[in-house]
């Protein structure tokens, strides 16, 4: 019996993975290509009072709700964590995200500092941070506009409030500068590979080593 029970996989908890930058640094398309090519992990889906944009699919890229139910889940304990963005607010809806810590799923989020500080209040045990940084402000500034998404005064908002947000690189677990973003890339599934390998979370360790020492 002990043999079989070496052949699986040992059980473990998941981590909720946070990817932090100012916009236009490069964590929404980590974020994709992670979600692409890692299995066991899931997306935290927010819930937002923000309108939403063309294209955008409610319950796949935001939940999208009005600022009556924003504040009941506030009230009722439903959120992780919340913030205000650009006179939008967001939110992690809270049960999702501790049913797939308990199944063994890693969660990714795609948030700011405010809402990591917040996450790192609650779960700390299960938080991994990263923050990733542009090579440089002019860089930052054309990946925006690359973006063809927001409008002049838009873009300008962004940029003044990217230096506020860089600030905050130092309450983060890890640093990750995309200059490239094959390279930001691997360094963050790096990360992710790592962090799954703590004991602490592998629950399932303690009975596969007396399993191994059975043999003994």
């Amino acid at each position: 019996m002990a043999r079989a029970a070496q052949t699986k996989s040992i059980a473990r908890r998941g981590l909720m993975l946070v990817l932090s930058s100012p916009s236009g640094a490069g964590k929404t398309t980590l974020s994709r290509r992670l979600l692409a090519e890692e299995t066991g992990l899931d997306l935290s889906i927010s819930v937002t009072t923000r309108r939403r944009r063309r294209g955008e699919v409610n319950g796949r890229h935001y939940h999208f709700i009005d600022a009556k139910r924003f504040d009941q889940m506030v009230r009722a304990g439903g959120l992780l964590e919340s913030a205000e963005v650009f006179g939008n607010r967001y939110g992690t809806p809270k049960e999702p995200v501790e049913r797939a810590l308990r199944a063994g799923r890693d969660v990714l989020f795609d948030i700011d500092w405010q809402g990591t500080q917040q996450l790192r209040e609650k779960l700390p045990q299960d938080l991994v941070s990263v923050f990733v940084l542009p090579p440089s402000i002019p860089e930052l500034e054309r990946r925006l506009r690359a973006r063809a998404q927001d409008e002049d005064g838009v873009i300008r908002d962004r940029m003044a409030k990217a230096a506020g947000e860089m600030s905050h690189w130092a309450e983060y677990d890890y640093v990750v500068i995309n200059r490239d973003i094959d390279r930001a890339f691997q360094e963050v599934r790096s990360i992710l590979a790592a962090e799954r390998l703590r004991r602490e979370r592998q629950t399932g360790l303690t009975a596969f080593v007396r399993g191994l020492q059975s043999e003994l």
